[in-house]
Parts: structure tokens; sequence; C-alpha cells
């Protein structure tokens, strides 16, 4: 078995594509209008509208609802990204923070409220 994306629906398609390409700095492939892919060299983040729900099983996926998951991504500078970033999102969670197991982190929240985690391995650990 090999993990190949992570999927979130949304209301608002264009708006979360726009944000995931600003983020990942990776243009976004539009398979359909209600079907976006960013790809990256280790997996990818698909994007749907929720008019693409009812093609699983409608009601199965809710858009803006999710609290359980972080959607991670490495990055070279941790930093760096917080100022590249601090004038287009709007909500952080924490700033850049060195956390107990070794990763700089910067959690923040896409227009949905999904989590995401930017980090930098910064330390070794024993």
């Amino acid at each position: 078995m090999k993990l190949v994306s992570i999927r979130l629906i949304t209301d608002d398609i264009e708006r979360m594509v726009d944000f995931y390409q600003h983020v990942t700095d990776i243009d976004a492939t539009w398979a359909t209008p209600d079907f976006a892919e960013i790809v990256t060299p280790a997996g990818t983040l698909a994007i749907g509208s929720t008019r693409t729900v009812a093609l699983f099983a409608a009601g199965s996926a809710r858009p803006a609802d999710n609290r359980t998951a972080i959607i991670e991504f490495l990055v070279p500078d941790v930093d760096a990204e917080y100022r590249r970033l601090r004038d287009r999102v709007e909500d952080f969670v924490n700033e850049s923070t060195t956390m107990p197991w070794g990763n700089r982190s910067l959690l923040f929240r896409d227009p949905d409220g999904n989590l995401i985690n930017l980090f930098t391995p910064v330390t070794s650990l024993p």
C-alpha cells in the first residue's frame, strides 16, 4: 500500500486552490472545474468541490469540518516561510516554534480551517 494523496473537500475550490498554490509555490493541475491537484515529490494534495462528494456517496464528506488531521509540509527554512506567508495567511495557530522532537514548526489554518504544519528539522534526537 502506498499513500498517494490527501483530498480536501471545499465549498470554494478556487479560493482553496489559490491558497495552496501560494503556500506550496506549486501550480495546481486542474482536471475539471471541480477538481485540482497540487503534486509534490512526496505526494499529492487533491482539492475537490462539494459537487464531487455525491460521486462517492452523498454527505460522505463535509467541507470546513476537519479538526483531527494536520497537513504537513517539510520546508528548508520555516522562518523564511513565515515571513513569506504572514501577509497572506489569516489564521496562524502559532509562529515558528522549536518543538521538543527537534522540528521548527509553523502552524496555521487554511480558509476552511484545516490545520497546516510547515516544519524544518533543526536538532538531532539522541
